[in-house]
């Protein structure tokens, strides 16, 4: 194994889509793929907004056993870029408004399918995941080896990005979006980009200080 650290996760909070996998019921036991978009939760794990009508969503409630593929090549050479299979299960979870509005945060466009009453939150609880980063860069986690140190709660995290928020948008025209212990998530118009801390921080004072660098550096 010879994985970067936090690579996996970083790119879990780079990409916007993902492809689900999920068991097709007809024709029984065939992989049937689709591209939707996610959003990282607080542990990392991909959150997707489904229609109880799409097809992925009848698959999973009779097996919720799937694969999630994210990758990011942004120059368009996939083999050279970066690519993280996950394997697990999904489940349906309750639309909280702290899910809901760190959902939103990631795709405010999803509003408009919120209203219409369809639409499901469902998570993945993580089994294993295989990270490919480019040649001689790969190799398998555990799901528990994605991140070891606890969560930001969301009230953590809101407070967070109310205090930096004002200023990154009007130095440099981000919205933040997210943070963790590893990372800031900004959006400039419709791109997604990850700022990477050098380190992970364990308090609120380091990760304050990591923002702050986060906003001296996009502000030059």
């Amino acid at each position: 194994m010879n994985i970067p650290a936090q690579a996996p996760l970083h790119l879990l909070h780079t990409a916007a889509v993902g492809t689900l996998a999920t068991h097709a019921r007809q024709p029984e036991g065939f992989p049937y793929p689709s591209v939707l978009p996610f959003a990282p939760d607080e542990r990392h794990r991909p959150t997707i907004l489904v229609s109880r009508l799409a097809e992925h969503t009848h698959n999973l409630h009779a097996d919720p056993r799937a694969g999630f593929l994210v990758v990011d090549a942004p120059d368009g050479d996939v083999l050279n870029g970066q690519r993280v299979t996950l394997l697990g299960t999904f489940e349906p979870v309750d639309p909280t408004p702290e899910l809901v509005a760190r959902y939103l945060r990631y795709h405010p466009h999803a509003e408009r399918y919120l209203v219409l009453g369809d639409f499901t939150f469902w998570t993945m609880t993580l089994g294993r995941l295989r990270y490919i980063g480019g040649f001689g860069a790969m190799g398998w986690l555990g799901g528990d080896e994605l991140d070891p140190m606890p969560a930001l709660d969301a009230g953590q995290e809101e407070a967070l990005i109310a205090e930096f928020a004002d200023e990154l948008s009007d130095c440099c025209g981000y919205q933040l979006i997210g943070v963790d212990r590893y990372g800031a998530d900004l959006r400039q118009n419709s791109l997604r980009k990850r700022f990477a801390f050098e380190s992970a921080k364990p308090d609120r004072e380091t990760l304050y200080a990591a923002l702050e660098d986060c906003l001296r550096r996009r502000a030059n």
